[in-house]
């Protein structure tokens, strides 16, 4: 399986200067071939290739517009290209149906908030022995090692984020690490004031990182809106709000990766509900939802139940999931958010909506998980009427009997 390991650089003052030069020799690439692909398309005239882009980039060296672009490495160029094709091919994909929908290419700007410049086999990169990664034509960049790459990669890419911060991408293949089998299965129901809720009563609580954050986050918008547009003030005010998201988005990644690691590590099948997050986004809960990330958290368990050799399963959206009893299975009907706690009244369990709803999730993946925890209590039912006694004076009498 392929994946993908990121790594902090530290620039220093010319090798910034080459990277930037990078950048924007791929940005131009980029928009002179989406140029000609869109001039062509309005004259009516056939797709152009990729091959006869590849030869006007090298043609375009050797003049004086475009010298320029011979100081960079080619590498970085003919990548360019391949990710406009990449572009295309996702956006005619998405008309085939084959994908979501994605909008057409569109031309990339100076201004853009994150830059970023790939670097194949051919381009001769290299780590070298002191641990610096070794790019051409911009020098030997120090990295931040935090973990060994498990093999050798094949492709860097280096990013430039909103914040200004560098980093190195590698691709790598790498083969399953399958762990022990367990006996242990678990349903997940996602939320924002429990972050996730485990079908065995385990109850993780939302760390609210960006709640958390916004004295922080105000302070500095509000600050950028009182720089000039233009001045060198004004990019110093938007890098320490992007810095300021940045951190916050960091916390949540880390919270995702600890909790979906532990989550793999200790259950053999997992097991969550499809959420409609693009529906909920659109509500007046738009800001804890994307707040959460649960499309993040998710992709992050499907992955690493394919790293570890786990099962995962994903139920349809569909699903009652909230509102079935996990003891007898009888759908109770919908029920506002504020009811946290329901009674069945075909059993007469007392249930957590939240613990009710992960088992449910679980049951519906198919994976034979207990129902106990869902219980908060036993309660009493009315007897059936055949079951009900009868005083002397002929009046029915309602038999309360303990739920099984």
């Amino acid at each position: 399986m392929r994946l993908r390991y990121s790594f902090r650089l530290y620039p220093n003052g010319p090798q910034r200067s080459a990277l930037a030069r990078a950048f924007g020799c791929a940005r131009v690439v980029y928009n002179d071939a989406l140029r000609t692909r869109e001039d062509a398309r309005a004259a009516g005239l056939p797709f152009v290739s990729s091959a006869v882009l590849s030869t006007a980039v090298t043609a375009a060296k050797s003049t004086p517009q475009r010298a320029w672009l011979a100081e960079v490495s080619a590498v970085v160029l003919q990548q360019s290209l391949r990710d406009l094709d990449t572009a295309y091919r996702n956006f005619f994909d998405g008309l085939k149906g084959k994908r979501p929908r994605m909008g057409a290419p569109r031309f990339k700007s100076r201004k853009d908030n994150r830059h970023t410049v790939r670097f194949t086999a051919n381009a001769r990169w290299k780590i070298t022995p002191g641990g610096d990664l070794s790019l051409p034509k911009i020098g030997d960049v120090r990295v931040k090692w935090s973990r060994a790459l498990p093999s050798a990669p094949s492709t860097v890419a280096v990013v430039k984020d909103a914040a200004g911060r560098y980093f190195a991408s590698f691709v790598v293949e790498t083969d399953p690490e399958i762990l022990p089998a367990m006996d242990n299965v678990v349903g997940i129901d996602l939320g924002l004031t429990r972050f996730a809720v485990l079908s065995d009563g385990t109850k993780i609580d939302s760390p609210r990182f960006l709640r958390r954050a916004e004295k922080k986050l105000k302070r500095a918008q509000r600050d950028l809106s009182r720089k000039a547009k233009g001045s060198a003030n004004r990019v110093k005010a938007r890098i320490k709000v992007a810095r300021a998201h940045a951190r916050t988005a960091d916390a949540r990644r880390e919270f995702h990766h600890q909790l979906s690691t532990k989550i793999i590590r200790e259950n053999q099948s997992v097991a969550v509900e499809d959420l409609a997050v693009k529906g909920l986004a659109r509500t007046r809960m738009a800001k804890s939802v994307h707040a959460a990330g649960w499309s993040a958290f998710v992709t992050m368990l499907e992955y690493k139940a394919a790293k570890f050799g786990r099962t995962f399963h994903r139920i349809a959206r569909f699903e009652p999931t909230s509102q079935v009893c996990s003891v007898c299975g009888v759908k109770d009907g919908p029920k506002p958010l504020g009811i946290r706690v329901w009674t069945c009244t075909a059993c007469g369990a007392v249930l957590d909506r939240d613990i009710n709803a992960a088992v449910n999730v679980a049951k519906a993946a198919g994976l034979a998980v207990t129902a106990c925890r869902a219980r908060v209590r036993p309660g009493r039912v009315p007897a059936q009427r055949g079951e009900a006694g009868t005083h002397r004076d002929g009046q029915m009498a309602v038999v309360g009997i303990p739920s099984l």
